[in-house]
């Protein structure tokens, strides 16, 4: 077993936690390498408003409201725990709130604001991050959340339009803003917080953000995060083309901070189930450690709520042989597909007598101070989204995770007392890791992201200032399904009226040509079911092991259709309102009453925009057919057929596919010879998830422009007599 705590490095072996576990009870373990987190000393005897005073950002706040009074961008690197994200928005307001009227966009000195105050807007990668970072500063604020301090997420916000001096929203939030805003007036200081996310929102909004800064020269950046590259930003935001420094535009801070000890610990060996190595790592804890709470690390739902199940199991067991000695254990989920409620349930105490267990995806790396968490279980690995611009597909695929991660994540244990980190890899795994993530934009789908940037007037996209540019086959295969889609036309602008309302919805343009599409196959009702129920992903619970998880499967089955997962959504969605929503009714068939609750609120709001534009509200009845070719309309790109060998390829790209296993066709003695799907997953294969059967016909019908029938002399024929 290894102790080590060098720069931070993470990679792609896995743990052995009962080694781990047994070396850590060795006296002779070296612990000469240890992470040394910033997090301020917390002192239960002491008060939470000297307890704040102590947080190493109110040190600075005379060289912050000098340097944002002299530079238009502040990039501020502190490190973990130092108060960035609780307490720059309260200083940041305060400086603001001094400047009241002095911005403008003209020539006059006229405020720029329907608020009394200017607002201060606070940007965060993940939806918990902004609900919990609110409620805290309201409360730190002694004011009511909702009114002087507010949030706004996807789907759902809390915010008095008169009375809120601060928000905090996602970062997709300020870009939609922004069609409405294009100089966010509203704001008299913007603050990107955790930007060495570099989230695709986050590269997004430092852009737009750029050019906003040049036509508003009072209006205040500040880039916050820990981990970021601050040189890279700051000359990013400086507008000076002199050598003379003094007329830089943008600088840097640098916050010092406390540190916690954080004693790392590395597998001897990789390990081949790292989910399974986590829950003994956690139960080899439990047992041997009588305080401290345990936050996990694993990649996605479907194995958060495997571990999460696996674990209940072990706590129920302990409650029933009572055994001395053991605390409580409390075991609780934590990813984005959550309803903010539940999120936020990692945020209790418990009491002496309890012992929380969180298993996370990396949505709790950054922002957050869960209290009591003392030891991280780190698997090593994360679920990232990469875009095949060849296929014009998104696959999820698990990867090792990166060395500033690696440290975000053993960070979480050094908040409030020294830690533990246990990693479930080697130390020779963690040094091959990459420094850090590679940026969201140079990996992903960017059809959303140019309708956005569209509809804010951004036409040539090869020429916009992206931090770290996209790659161009990227960006050449976004502008082709856009075209596909119908929502650009053939001089690449938004066509009218369907570019401009596709840009409207936050969702993915093939969703939101869906939507529009459905009227006119007289299934608005039922597309507008199915695209909110997959926003909130897995709507079944998937049981650890046993007679759960059999009986699970069987209540599956019952509610699965030859149609497919779409309509098989859509079945149980409707089933569950004609039931009133209850819990029971979804525990007794073994779906996931919180992702069912969410998808119901994600209707009402995009039921919202529908509205907006006069659409016609049509149920499609027992046509099923309509609904499936509605689906076709929006996501005919996404089409593959079974060939002989009983794979899947697809018909653009010619791409090697699987029906995943958690679909309802999966297990159908035939599976369907063509289909249309959501997205693909890559683990072992690569697996289609929310597939749909179709006829083959729909797609020259509805997609004429993108697929033709016949051989291939056929087409090349048509082709030379069309350019003749």
């Amino acid at each position: 077993m290894n102790t080590t705590s060098s720069p931070v490095t993470p990679t792609h072996a896995v743990i052995n936690g009962t080694d781990l576990l047994e070396d850590r009870h060795e006296e002779q373990l070296r612990s000469d390498e240890k992470i040394c987190l910033a997090f301020n000393q917390h002192n239960k005897h002491v008060s939470s408003d000297e307890h704040r005073k102590r947080l190493p950002v109110n040190r600075f706040r005379d060289e912050i409201e000098y340097l944002m009074t002299k530079y238009q961008t502040l990039v501020i690197v502190g490190e973990t725990g130092c108060g960035k994200s609780t307490q720059l928005p309260q200083i940041v307001a305060q400086i603001c709130h001094q400047w009241m009227g002095t911005d403008t966009t003209t020539a006059t000195t006229t405020p720029t604001t329907d608020h009394k105050h200017p607002m201060v807007a606070i940007t965060e990668p993940r939806r918990v991050a902004a609900v919990s970072l609110a409620a805290r500063v309201a409360q730190e604020m002694s004011v009511e959340l909702g009114r002087e301090v507010g949030y706004a997420i996807g789907f759902e916000d809390c915010v008095d339009r008169q009375r809120t001096r601060i928000k905090f929203v996602t970062e997709g939030i300020l870009v939609n803003e922004l069609m409405s805003d294009p100089l966010v007036t509203s704001y008299g200081a913007i603050i990107v917080d955790e930007a060495h996310e570099r989230t695709l929102n986050t590269d997004i909004l430092l852009a737009l953000l750029k050019k906003i800064l040049r036509k508003r020269p009072a209006l205040r950046l500040v880039v916050s995060s820990a981990t970021i590259e601050c040189q890279l930003m700051k000359e990013y935001f400086n507008f000076n083309a002199s050598s003379d420094r003094s007329a830089d535009t943008s600088t840097v801070l640098c916050l010092d901070g406390r540190c916690h000890p954080v004693d790392v610990y590395y597998s001897r060996a990789p390990v081949a189930d790292y989910v399974k190595e986590s829950v003994q790592t956690v139960i080899k804890i439990h047992e041997r450690y009588q305080f401290g709470d345990i936050l996990v690390f694993l990649t996605g739902m479907e194995e958060v709520d495997a571990c999460v199940s696996t674990l209940k199991d072990y706590a129920r067991s302990l409650r029933e042989k009572q055994t001395p000695g053991l605390r409580k254990l409390y075991v609780l989920p934590m990813y984005a597909s959550l309803p903010a409620t539940d999120q936020m349930r990692v945020f209790d105490t418990f009491g002496k007598s309890v012992r929380k267990v969180i298993v996370a995806t990396n949505i709790a790396e950054i922002s957050l101070t869960i209290p009591g968490v003392s030891f991280i279980v780190d698997s090593g690995f994360v679920k990232m989204r990469f875009y095949n611009p060849r296929t014009c597909t998104d696959s999820l695929v698990v990867v090792p995770t990166s060395q500033a991660s690696a440290q975000q994540r053993a960070g979480r244990a050094g908040r409030e007392r020294a830690g533990n980190a246990f990693r479930l890899y080697t130390e020779q795994a963690f040094q091959e890791l990459t420094p850090f993530t590679t940026p969201e934009i140079q990996r992903s789908c960017l059809a959303l992201t140019i309708l956005q940037l569209k509809a804010l007037g951004v036409n040539n996209i090869a020429k916009f200032e992206f931090i770290s540019p996209p790659p161009e086959r990227h960006v050449v295969s976004a502008l082709d399904l856009l075209y596909a889609l119908g929502a650009i036309g053939d001089t690449g602008a938004l066509t009218q009226p369907l570019g401009l309302q596709m840009a409207e919805f936050p969702l993915h343009p093939m969703f939101a040509k869906m939507l529009l599409s459905s009227p006119g196959f007289g299934c608005s009702v039922e597309a507008l079911t199915i695209c909110a129920v997959l926003q909130v992903h897995n709507i079944w619970q998937q049981p650890g092991g046993g007679q759960r998880a059999l009986q699970a499967r069987r209540a599956k089955h019952e509610l699965s259709v030859e149609e497919g997962d779409l309509i098989a959504y859509l079945n149980v969605y409707n089933l569950f309102v004609k039931a009133d929503k209850v819990r029971s009714w979804a525990d007794r068939h073994y779906l996931n009453y919180k992702a069912l609750v969410r998808a119901v609120e994600v209707r009402h709001r995009l039921e919202s925009v529908m509205n907006r534009f006069r659409m016609r509200w049509r149920s499609a009845g027992d046509d099923v057919d309509a609904v499936r070719r509605c689906i076709v309309a929006g996501f005919f790109a996404n089409a593959a057929y079974l060939d002989p060998s009983g794979n899947y390829r697809t018909v653009r790209g010619d791409h090697e596919l699987h029906i995943h296993p958690q679909s309802v066709l999966y297990t159908r003695p035939r599976p369907p010879k063509w289909v249309v799907f959501h997205e693909v997953l890559h683990t072992s294969q690569q697996f289609m998830r929310d597939v749909t059967p179709i006829d083959p016909k729909w797609l020259t019908e509805l997609a004429p422009h993108y697929y033709q029938c016949g051989t291939d002399r056929e087409i090349m024929e048509s082709k030379l007599t069309n350019n003749t």
